[in-house]
């Protein structure tokens, strides 16, 4: 004999389902069934919008990285758009060289000159001069210290080679001749 049917169970009976016993109960229990089709309406709404957000994101990442690897592969392009008028100049200076007298021949390299500078200006290259300035190791290069009467110690006496930066970060330092004070002697 099985435990149900000393029970008194029928084990073949169908189950029988507990009904509310007033009104009430059977209103509160419509009223959770609705609110609870709702939240699921509301859930669903929600996941959907949370996986159209992870689609958009993602082809945000994408697109940027595309736009990366494009600003790589042709990011020098304007800068060598304006190269490459200096690098006309410089060839026609080199062809003109036996023929060009000397007044003529530094005419174009001041020319050149120009064009070069207004190019990486252009491109927010500026040119670090500190002569007369104080010494700042950060921004120049000291290649040698000499005894100044005039000049401040620790001063830039003659610049050797100027120095770049672009758009405020350093290039390349200024290389200096620093000022000292004159030995007593």
């Amino acid at each position: 004999m099985t435990a149900n049917e000393r029970d008194g169970h029928d084990a073949g009976a169908e189950q029988t389902t507990v009904l509310p016993e007033t009104a009430a109960q059977l209103v509160q229990m419509e009223k959770l069934q609705l609110s609870l089709a709702e939240s699921e309406e509301r859930a669903k709404s929600h996941w959907e919008q949370y996986l159209r957000a992870v689609a958009e994101l993602d082809n945000v990442r994408k697109r940027a990285q595309r736009d990366i690897e494009s600003a790589n592969r042709y990011g020098l392009e304007k800068l060598a758009a304006e190269l490459l008028p200096v690098r006309d100049s410089l060839s026609l200076a080199v062809q003109n060289s036996g023929r060009a007298d000397t007044a003529s021949l530094k005419s174009g390299q001041e020319a050149t000159l120009a064009l070069l500078s207004k190019a990486l200006s252009k491109f927010g290259v500026t040119e670090i001069d500190p002569l007369g300035e104080p010494f700042d190791p950060a921004r120049h290069e000291a290649v040698l210290a000499q005894e100044s009467v005039t000049a401040e110690p620790d001063s830039v006496l003659q610049v050797v080679q100027p120095g770049y930066e672009l758009n405020g970060r350093l290039l390349r330092p200024a290389r200096v001749i620093v000022s000292k004070e004159p030995s007593r002697a």
